[in-house]
């Protein structure tokens, strides 16, 4: 019978973290469906995920807005009121991590983020405190789902994949690390999260 984990590795946005540009341009945009395209066509997904591979966004900015002049003032801000995309914790979540935490597990975070906007979230949240390590992309110039990233965790905190969860609201980020042997869970919310860790032995049974 295989060993049960003894570690817990967090994604934080959508996990533990409410971020979404979204809550930023429905201030700017009066119609839901302009706003859909501009996320779509202009800063889309593709677009953000350099700047956590650590594009800077000076940089991200300036190439949009050559694409996309019109649209200046809702590109640029993407960076300059990126703050305001943060709604707070996911509460429910929170209360895992700080039950796991009473309980002396081992816990530690990997988060695809821009080096530059995660000082902005470090004193919004106190429970990131919690982490014995937290890797942000953006700073190592990795992003999941690439094995590279779960390996420089590893190596950065003594991880042995066998022995942790992992825990993120992609199931490709969760492909890529049950890839390399991590107890893979794919968020959907703190509930089914609470019996899966639960079955697992790292949180009582209700």
């Amino acid at each position: 019978m295989a060993a049960r984990p003894t570690t817990v590795v967090f994604d934080l946005g959508g996990v533990l973290i409410d971020w979404n540009p979204r809550h930023l341009y429905r201030k700017l945009f009066e119609r839901e469906e302009a706003m859909e395209r501009f996320l779509a066509e202009v800063c889309t997904g593709d677009w953000n995920v350099e700047q956590d591979r650590g594009r800077p966004f000076a940089e991200a900015t300036a190439l949009l807005v050559a694409r996309h002049p019109q649209e200046r003032a809702m590109i640029e801000a993407f960076h300059g009121r990126w703050i305001e995309m943060l709604n707070g914790p996911i509460h429910g979540t929170v209360a895992i991590l700080e039950e796991l935490d009473a309980r002396g597990v081992p816990l530690y975070a990997l988060t695809n983020w821009s080096a530059e906007t995660w000082p902005l979230a470090l004193p919004l949240f106190p429970f990131l405190g919690r982490f014995r390590g937290v890797l942000v992309s953006g700073q190592v110039g990795l992003i999941k789902p690439d094995a590279a990233i779960y390996r420089r965790l590893c190596a950065d905190f003594a991880i042995e994949p066998a022995d942790a969860v992992f825990i993120d609201d992609s199931a490709r980020n969760v492909e890529g690390a049950a890839a390399l042997g991590f107890h893979g869970h794919h968020f959907r919310g703190p509930e089914a999260l609470r019996t899966w860790l639960a079955g697992l032995g790292l949180l009582p049974a209700a």
